[in-house]
């Protein structure tokens, strides 16, 4: 896990994954109290955009985490899913332990990476049913014994055992049961897609057209598709993303409204201005003072 470094810009900190010296590149495994030991509390409270999964339980203790805008509240059993890219923010660990685990994405092999991504929506805080929990747990005990086992094993094989484990305990998590109704239906291949190409497209256009060209469907089977896995039209999808940015980058940067307009595709910071009050209501630097002195309170 890379240390933060902080100077007179304020910026969105990008968090490269960083493997500890002599452990097997992508993943690791440490409890809250050698975070607290490696790094400054007063560092960890910055935001900050990692390029790696963060999974979070707790043994004792509570803790308050913030990921894009939502605070979430973690007690012992619940388990906290930070995916990169998320811009997150933590809160006082004095008085929480836990275990943290932190992987690259390619870490995993495509399939499971696949199998664990189907939710249309991926929560960021779960709290498992008595079964899911005790399951969780065995999971991620393994996996911390398998990672502070190094040398037992030849490399390879250490590495190949830890992404087996690793592998168990996220599509664990990933499919966790439902504590009530059925089970969400599968996700309609064109979302996923879509999904995809607006997370890597998302500043060069917003146009559902564009996607619908680029991946070989008619707009329409966009707007319908996720429509019917994400509850929105495939328009109103891809501006949520474009908003998203726009946020993070006003509430966390001291970029203009110029330079994040010109960052996220917009003509002028006019129409950038116009687009997001559209659809927030506030004008960007209107949400800028907003969100920074909910902070300073």
């Amino acid at each position: 896990m890379a240390k933060n470094r902080h100077d007179g810009i304020r910026e969105i900190p990008e968090i490269p994954f960083v493997a500890p010296v002599g452990t097997p590149a992508g993943v690791e495994v440490l409890s809250l109290s050698d975070l607290r030991h490696r790094m400054p509390i007063r560092h960890l409270a910055f935001p900050q955009r990692p390029d790696f999964h963060h999974l979070l339980t707790l043994s004792h203790g509570t803790l308050s985490h913030t990921v894009d805008f939502a605070a979430f509240a973690l007690d012992p059993g619940s388990w906290l899913w930070v995916r990169p890219g998320q811009v997150h923010q933590w809160g006082d660990l004095a008085h929480a332990e836990g275990t943290l685990v932190l992987f690259r994405q390619d870490f995993l092999d495509p399939a499971t990476t696949a199998a664990a991504e189907r939710d249309s929506h991926p929560s960021v805080l779960h709290r498992p049913l008595p079964d899911d929990a005790a399951a969780l747990g065995m999971a991620v005990d393994h996996l911390t014994a398998e990672f502070h086992a190094l040398g037992q094993l030849p490399l390879e094989i250490h590495t190949a055992a830890l992404r087996h484990l690793l592998s168990v305990l996220v599509l664990r998590l990933a499919h966790l049961t439902a504590p009530a109704g059925g089970p969400a239906s599968e996700p309609h291949p064109a979302y996923l897609r879509l999904r995809d190409a607006v997370e890597r497209d998302f500043t060069h256009t917003r146009r559902v057209e564009d996607y619908a060209g680029a991946l070989g469907y008619s707009a329409r089977t966009l707007s319908r598709a996720t429509l019917a896995t994400a509850g929105l039209g495939a328009k109103e999808f891809i501006d949520r993303r474009v908003v998203l940015e726009a946020k993070r980058l006003l509430a966390h940067t001291d970029q203009t409204a110029a330079r994040i307009a010109d960052h996220l595709g917009f003509p002028s910071a006019t129409h950038f201005g116009k687009y997001f009050h559209q659809r927030t209501g506030q004008t960007p630097i209107a949400f800028r003072d907003t969100v920074r002195g909910h902070a300073q309170r």
